[in-house]
């Protein structure tokens, strides 16, 4: 399963974790995966106790950060400070949409937190003024190798701050159009989500998509990315030119992940037809459980879901009560994964996960030598 990327990167397998809990993302590298902490939920300061963590219980192993900063969103172009812009932000949304937010939780059951408003209307790291500063703490651990960014070409002059500091850079795509405006921008690593992935994801299948664009930006690595849940998808990815796998919703599904037994069983319970690409947390179309709050704002009665960030501004009230009580909300709370989520079954280490992945890689490599024999070939 090696490849030239795990030679440049330092690790002995080329499985990337991508997660929102530091236990996770130790947990994956010191198994001879990558893991990468996702930093839109957390302020500079609460990502730097995060990896502050991290370095102290990952040992000499690599890790990677993943940031949001997308082409286009809300107030782009304002050139203010994070407290101006989001005032300004704040300001854009109508009060219709948090009703509406507020509302569907209470028919729900689900009480608002004190002090919601707190919880409320927080900009978090979801544009260029806000994930910077995010940036900027994860340069200053020598052990993070690698800053991903999940919605499209990260700005120039960002790119050439993380290689000036020694760090590779990598970015998401969903077609071969957008790989190529990475390579051009000097992008390391172009990570290639069919659409049947968790978050944010485009409509064109991994199937299709994987080779398009390890064809389009060659020799530049690809990792493959969208339903990835077992080493014979591992194994597709890499027989279709990819140097890597880029996962995300199999670690939703580890003992070291924050969620609740009730909220992993509710992805046991689902099948692949059970996600949507919908608007309603974020604004941009993300793959996620269906559930009561997608078929609300669905519905051709309800508010249409604003522009990034300004919906996951609206979408906080879900998400902080989600926090408060994970196991009163799984109708209502924010369930991104990708429809790989048939495939689960139960529970695992994450040492396992790795373990598991690597023994299916080899069983699907013999699989292949044994048809090529069969055949004389």
């Amino acid at each position: 399963m090696r490849t030239q990327l795990c030679n440049d990167l330092g690790i002995e397998f080329p499985i990337f974790a991508f997660t929102h809990c530091r236990d996770v993302v130790v947990a994956v590298s010191k198994a001879g995966g990558f893991g990468v902490l996702g930093a839109v939920g957390f302020s500079p300061e609460q990502l730097e106790i995060e990896l502050n963590w991290i370095d102290e219980h990952i040992g000499d192993h690599p890790y990677g950060v993943d940031i949001v900063i997308p082409n286009k969103y809300e107030g782009m172009d304002a050139d203010m400070s994070a407290e101006d812009l989001t005032k300004m932000l704040q300001d854009m949304v109508p009060q219709q949409h948090l009703d509406f937010a507020r509302k569907l939780m209470l028919d729900h059951g689900v009480p608002l937190p004190e002090g919601e408003d707190d919880n409320t209307l927080q900009l978090l790291g979801w544009t260029e003024t806000t994930a910077s500063p995010q940036v900027d703490v994860a340069l200053n651990h020598p052990k993070m190798t690698l800053i991903a960014n999940a919605l499209g070409t990260p700005p120039t002059d960002m790119i050439e701050r993380i290689h000036a500091a020694g760090r590779k850079v990598a970015a998401l795509c969903g077609s071969p159009y957008q790989a190529l405006k990475h390579a051009a921008a000097d992008v390391d690593i172009i990570i290639a989500q069919g659409g049947e992935g968790g978050g944010h994801c485009g409509e064109v299948g991994s199937m299709v998509l994987w080779p398009q664009v390890v064809k389009a930006v060659a020799p530049r690595p690809v990792l493959a990315a969208g339903g990835i849940g077992s080493g014979y998808q591992i194994a597709a990815a890499l027989a279709l030119g990819c140097q890597g796998a880029w996962s995300g919703s199999q670690w939703l599904m580890v003992e070291e992940a924050e969620n609740t037994p009730v909220q992993q069983q509710a992805y046991i319970d689902a099948s692949s037809r059970d996600t949507v690409r919908s608007r309603s947390f974020t604004g941009k179309p993300c793959r996620m459980l269906r559930n009561e709050w997608t078929d609300a704002w669905d519905d051709p009665a309800a508010p249409d879901p604003l522009g990034m960030p300004l919906q996951y501004m609206v979408s906080g009230v879900a998400v902080a009560a989600t926090h408060r009580w994970p196991d009163q909300t799984v109708d209502v709370a924010f369930n991104p994964v990708g429809q790989v989520v048939g495939q689960f079954e139960r529970v695992e280490r994450s040492a396992a996960v790795i373990e598991r992945w690597v023994n299916e890689y080899l069983e699907s490599c013999e699989a292949i030598e044994g048809f090529n024999a069969a055949a004389g070939v």
